[in-house]
Parts: C-alpha cells; sequence; structure tokens
C-alpha cells in the first residue's frame, strides 16, 4: 500500500506561524515607503501581528487538529504538522515573548537600531520558533530550528559600528552553525537507517534497525541530540551565552534566554521522547548527567560575578540563563526513566521561567538608560529611585529563586525535584536540590541591594510606556500564576502526546 503525496492544509491550524510571517514580509516592504519619522508604526504593525497570532491561537485550544498529512486510502498514515496542546502552549509561550520583547524593543528602534530590518528578523525568528513545536518531522523541524536561529544571529550584531555586538553575534554565529551541522549530520544518519523523516514512523523502525545498519542508527541518534543539546546551551555547549548576551541589545538578550532556549528544549523533547524512545538507555543518562553539569557550571559562575563589574548584571542574568537550563532539561532526562508525562514539568517550568526572566530582563532595560554599564552596583538603592520597579525585580528574583512570595517559582521547582525522584534519580535530586541553594545566594544578595541606602542621590529611572506596560504585564502574569499556580502545573500532571 502506498501513500498519497497530496497534503491538504488546514490553513487555521497553521494561522499563528502564517500570519506571524506575513506580517514580518509586510513591515519589511512597507520599510521602504515609511518616512523616517514614522518608523514606530513599523513596530505598532509587529505588536499588532503578533497580538493577532496569539489570538488565533483561541480556536485551536481543543488541541486535536493536524495537517500536511500522507494518506494511504482513506487512512491517515503520518502528519508534518500536529496542534495538539503541547504545540500550542509552546506556541503561547514563544509567540507572548516575542510580543514583550518587541515592547521593550520600542525605543531601541527609534534611537539605535534600523526599525525595518529590526521587526523582519524580530518577527521572522518567532515565525520559526511558533512552527517548531508543531514540527512532527525531521525536516520541518530542522527547517523550523534555523528559520528560528539565523534571524537571531543578525538580532545580536544590528548595532552597526559597535565591537562587542559584532563579536556576540560571530560567536552565537559560529556555534549555532556547528550545531547545524552536527544536527543535520545526525538527521542525515537516521533517515538513511529508517528509511523515513516523520517522527512517529522513526520510533517504529528504529526498533528493527536491520544489524548492518545498526551503528548508522546510533550515531545518527548521538549525533542529533549533540546537536539540540547546543542549541539548549547545555555544557560544554555554552561557551557563547554570556559574551552573546551582554553585546546583543537588551531586548534581544531577553529574547535568547527565553524564546531561544523554548526552541532548543522543544526541538529536544520532540527527538528524544517522539522520535528516540527505543535509545532512552542511552539519551536518558546522557541528558541527566548534562543536566547535572550545567545547572552546576551555571550557578557557580554567576555566583562568581563581581558586582562592579561592567555588565555583570546582564552576565549574572546569563549564567543564570545556562543554571535555568540544567533544571529544563532534568523532566527530559527523567522521561527515559518513567514515561513521557514527565516532560510536563519541563513545560511547567519554562511558562514560569518565560515570564519571570523577561520581567527581569525589562527592568535591566529600564535601568540601563541611566547606567548604561549595567552593574550589579547600579541597582543598590533602586528602592529609593523606582520603587515600583524595585520591587518588581525583587519578586522577579525570587521567583527564579524558589522563594516567596514567588510561588510559582517554588511550586516549578519542586515539580521538577519531584520528576527527578520518581524517575529514580535521587542523586540528580541531591545535586539539583545543592544548586537551588547556591541560586538562593545570588538571586538574594541582588535582591538585598535593591533596598539598600542608595549611594549619594538617587537617580530617578524615567521608563517609556511600552517598557513600563512590559513590565507591568510580566508582573501582572507572575502574581497569577503565584496565586494560581494550578494554570502552569497542570501541565506537569498530564502527557502532552
Amino acid at each position: 500500500m502506498t501513500s498519497s503525496l497530496v497534503q491538504s492544509v488546514d490553513w487555521l491550524t497553521i494561522a499563528p506561524p502564517t500570519l506571524t510571517a506575513a506580517v514580518a514580509l509586510a513591515v519589511l516592504v512597507a520599510d521602504l515607503f515609511v518616512p523616517q519619522e514614522r518608523k514606530q508604526l513599523l513596530g505598532w504593525t509587529a505588536i499588532g501581528g503578533l497580538t493577532a497570532a496569539l489570538a488565533l491561537l483561541v480556536p485551536l485550544r481543543a488541541g486535536d487538529r493536524e495537517t500536511f498529512c500522507l494518506t494511504a486510502d482513506t487512512r491517515v498514515t503520518a502528519c508534518s504538522y500536529t496542534a495538539d496542546e503541547f504545540t500550542l502552549v509552546i506556541q503561547l509561550l514563544v509567540l507572548g515573548g516575542a510580543l514583550l520583547t518587541a515592547l521593550l524593543s520600542l525605543a531601541d528602534t527609534r534611537e539605535k537600531l534600523p526599525a525595518g530590518e529590526y521587526w523582519f528578523l524580530l518577527l521572522s525568528s518567532a515565525a520559526g520558533a511558533a512552527l517548531l513545536p508543531a514540527s512532527r518531522d525531521l525536516a520541518t523541524l530542522v527547517v523550523a530550528l534555523e528559520v528560528a536561529s539565523l534571524p537571531a544571529f543578525a538580532l545580536v550584531g544590528l548595532r552597526r559600528g559597535d565591537r562587542m555586538s559584532g563579536e556576540a553575534a560571530l560567536k552565537f554565529f559560529l556555534s549555532s552553525v556547528t550545531a547545524t551541522a552536527v544536527t543535520l549530520l545526525g538527521v542525515s544518519f537516521v533517515y538513511a537507517a529508517t528509511g523515513t523523516l516523520h517522527l512517529t514512523e522513526i520510533a517504529q523502525r528504529l526498533d528493527d534497525v536491520p544489524g548492518q545498519l545498526q551503528t548508522l542508527a546510533e550515531a545518527g541518534v548521538a549525533l542529533t541530540l549533540v546537536g539540540f543539546a547546543f542549541k539548549t546551551a547545555a555544557v560544554p555547549f555554552h561557551f557563547w551565552v554570556p559574551d552573546t548576551y551582554v553585546g546583543a541589545p537588551l531586548p534581544v538578550a531577553a529574547y535568547l534566554s527565553v524564546v531561544g532556549k523554548a526552541v532548543g528544549f522543544t526541538g529536544l523533547i520532540l527527538v528524544t521522547v517522539v522520535a528516540f524512545p527505543s535509545y532512552a538507555d542511552v539519551w536518558g543518562p546522557a541528558l541527566a548527567v548534562l543536566a547535572a553539569v550545567t545547572m552546576t557550571a551555571g550557578n557557580v559562575a554567576a555566583l562568581r560575578q563581581v558586582s562592579t563589574r561592567a555588565w555583570s548584571a546582564v552576565r549574572l542574568l546569563a549564567w543564570s540563563s545556562v543554571a535555568q537550563a540544567g533544571y529544563l532539561l532534568v523532566p527530559i532526562a527523567a522521561a527515559a526513566y518513567s514515561g513521557d508525562d514527565q516532560v510536563g514539568a519541563t513545560v511547567a517550568y519554562a511558562l514560569m521561567y518565560a515570564v519571570v526572566n523577561l520581567g527581569a530582563f525589562a527592568v535591566v532595560t529600564l535601568v540601563a538608560r541611566t547606567h548604561p554599564g549595567n552593574r550589579l552596583a547600579d541597582y543598590r538603592g533602586l528602592y529609593a529611585a523606582s520603587p515600583a520597579a524595585a520591587l518588581a525585580l525583587g519578586f522577579f528574583l525570587l521567583n527564579l529563586a524558589g522563594l516567596p512570595p514567588g510561588i510559582i517559582g517554588l511550586f516549578a521547582k519542586v515539580t521538577v525535584f519531584s520528576a527527578a525522584v520518581d524517575a529514580g534519580l535521587g542523586w540528580l535530586a541531591v545535586i539539583m536540590g545543592v544548586n537551588v541553594v547556591i541560586g538562593l545566594y545570588y538571586y538574594l544578595r541582588w535582591t538585598a541591594l535593591l533596598f539598600r541606602t542608595p549611594e549619594g542621590t538617587p537617580v530617578r529611572h524615567r521608563a517609556p510606556a511600552p517598557v513600563t506596560l512590559a513590565i507591568a504585564l510580566t508582573a501582572a502574569v507572575g502574581v497569577v500564576l503565584s496565586g494560581y499556580p494550578q494554570f502552569a502545573l497542570r501541565f506537569a500532571a498530564t502527557a502532552l502526546f
């Protein structure tokens, strides 16, 4: 029985990433005709497009739609695009993260960055990031990954004439190109061994690969996992993170810390849990070790940041991002031992992390307007100058630390910890517990600085309306999730596939 190559298209199912891409092209064309003094219209158009893309998730909330499917007679054999619950949650995360990044970027595109190019690149990257969680074959997965990553290189280096920005973009580019090359090699090996690119069919055929192709299949699985480990900034593939965050415009660093990380982890979940379950005895222990090393290296490096060093606040958030990547890896590793329902803990943790980390970057963006050096010492006495900003940043940092009143941060860490214990990874749970204590120190040290007596006259921080809105939105969502954590944590208790 042969499969038909004629594939039906459900336009509503693919609407969120499609609309985002269409708005990106519209903004690029409009940039040719909009006069310089009205370039802000491009930013508001981008924000409107992202808002509309988020609204298009509502009619898909049942989460049971598929498109681009191969058929044999009347039976569907495999689909390349699936809008299930997992897809919709990740699309909510990446499109929401892109929307908040756009709000933070409005002032920069008016003052420092070329507006048309910036909005086109941001929306293009967001379209790829929204496509990736729906991808159910390796070709679509790799294309979505690169559509999300390639514009990000240019976003990092978009400050023309800035040496640090160019250096950051080069480091990011080289690491990502290496990751892509390794991933493509792994994908080609998997295809050669199984004869298919669809994830569910790969899972079936890897169980009975002919003996002469067994080594090829194993090499393909290993190389694919290494490629995605680069994308998630797991140690030892993390070296680009601190310099890239420092050299990039702050809104772009915020975008990479949340949306870029979500892209990597989403791809890793799809290839491990959906495509390679028969190799769980290989990738499970490997990811567990990566999780332990990543969270430890990130926390120790964050702990060593000197408060008077230039850009130490951004570097601390960068190393914190590496440490958080270690926590996010724990439930994926646990899925190898106790079932794929464990990956829900990663999704729940990612939702919490996205909200509070974007909020922290929003306050850092505000402070950078008067303290471009962005040292930790610059935050001393922030409460005296901007009480609302200080309270918001304190709340975000306590969430990242997992302390009340950041209830959602505490619950998310407990959920990840429970995933490790339930999977029998007691040693990993112990290492995570030690790392949480290390994280408490530097998060609380920064929080304490906010409320200390300022040195000299406090400098008032004038917040542009879009930055104020971004801080208010993230704080409001963080408070709602802390009051009603079931919204995020319900994903930790249910299988998403």
